[in-house]
């Protein structure tokens, strides 16, 4: 399976401008409300029309604007899942696949025993929505998709209405949804642990275009910007200068790193993820005295809000498990900055 996507759209405060490629992979769109994510889903499935660009999946043109093609949505073979999956109430299991099921009675009733096995509904067939647990009608509205003949799945943030233990569940039952699917999935979503455990490859996208594309863990490790450093998660960020090929100061830290690495003339921004300080007996490289301003009990951790010891230097947030922090707790301690762990930035400003 394989989608490209490259396309410009003028929306009320900014252009949608994206190219991508999606192939045998479930792909995410990471990024805040109204930056455009569902938007590019819209305009994949049909329902948006983009201003120009084109859209091919499996070398099927579905849009062209230079030959003026532009499919209509039933003729796509996109698979849009809605959060609600949008089932129709007056219609058991059966009858919703069935609804969207394609090609002869025959071949639609094959298709529904297939889906039926495939999605582990047997004994459901006659039930209605309001009669299945969400991971059901999660099920339900894949089969339905899937007997479509849909060759890409557009999945817009279909856990975002749900409470934490419901959308765990439903992301279990997601993974065995799509192990039993064999094309690509798009992911929309501004969750990033959710992105995290779902998708293969993220594009993180800031108004109307993509920042930063990776592999997953390559763009929580690197993420290159200050706003996607930002959107996967890092709560502690400064402005940077470089001082000599591998030394940078975080200014609003008040510090200077030893990086071990060429840095690049570029970057003006340093982050650091909460989790990544280690505790250290005595001063070193990379090893600072810091004063602790403010200490945060959570469920399973503590979260230490440190500072550079004898500056009005910004405050860093320090993240670990209860039992490491009761070993240390101290008014003053010496934290380490792991060269490595420390995010090279840009925030998209010359110098």
């Amino acid at each position: 399976m394989r989608l490209l996507v490259d396309i410009r759209k003028r929306l009320r405060d900014f252009t949608l401008n994206v190219s991508f490629t999606v192939e045998n992979e479930i792909f995410a769109l990471l990024g805040g409300s109204g930056c455009g994510k569902s938007m590019t889903l819209k305009c994949i499935a049909g329902i948006e029309r983009p201003d120009e660009g084109r859209i091919i999946l499996n070398g099927r043109t579905l849009f062209d604007s230079d030959q003026k093609i532009n499919l209509p949505p039933q003729l796509r073979r996109v698979g849009y899942l809605f959060q609600n999956y949008a089932l129709f109430p007056n219609m058991t299991t059966a009858e919703n696949i069935l609804f969207a099921a394609v090609g002869t009675d025959e071949e639609k009733q094959r298709k529904l025993r297939e889906n039926v096995e495939r999605f582990k509904l047997s004994g459901l067939e006659a039930s209605y929505p309001w009669q299945l647990s969400g991971g059901q009608q999660q099920r339900v509205a894949f089969a339905r998709i899937l007997s479509s003949g849909a060759e890409i799945l557009l999945l817009d943030e279909p856990f975002s209405a749900l409470d934490s233990y419901l959308k765990w569940q439903l992301e279990l039952e997601f993974d065995m949804v799509f192990a039993a699917y064999d094309n690509s999935a798009i992911l929309v979503s501004h969750d990033r642990g959710e992105v995290y455990r779902i998708s293969d490859r993220v594009a993180v996208m800031n108004r109307g275009t993509i920042e930063a594309m990776n592999t997953k863990r390559e763009i929580f490790e690197n993420p290159l910007t200050l706003s996607a450093a930002l959107l996967t998660g890092c709560k502690n960020v400064s402005a940077a200068h470089k001082q000599s090929a591998e030394v940078i100061r975080a200014e609003d830290w008040q510090m200077e790193f030893e990086l071990g690495r060429s840095i690049p003339d570029e970057i003006n921004c340093i982050g650091l993820r909460a989790h990544a300080l280690e505790h250290r007996r005595s001063a070193g490289e990379n090893t600072f005295l810091m004063r602790v301003e403010q200490t945060i009990e959570d469920n399973f951790s503590y979260v230490v809000m440190i500072r550079r010891a004898g500056t009005e230097a910004r405050p860093i947030r320090w993240e670990m498990d209860k039992q490491l922090w009761r070993s240390i707790a101290a008014d003053e301690i010496y934290v380490h900055f792991p060269p490595s762990k420390l995010m090279l930035l840009t925030d998209g400003r010359e110098g």
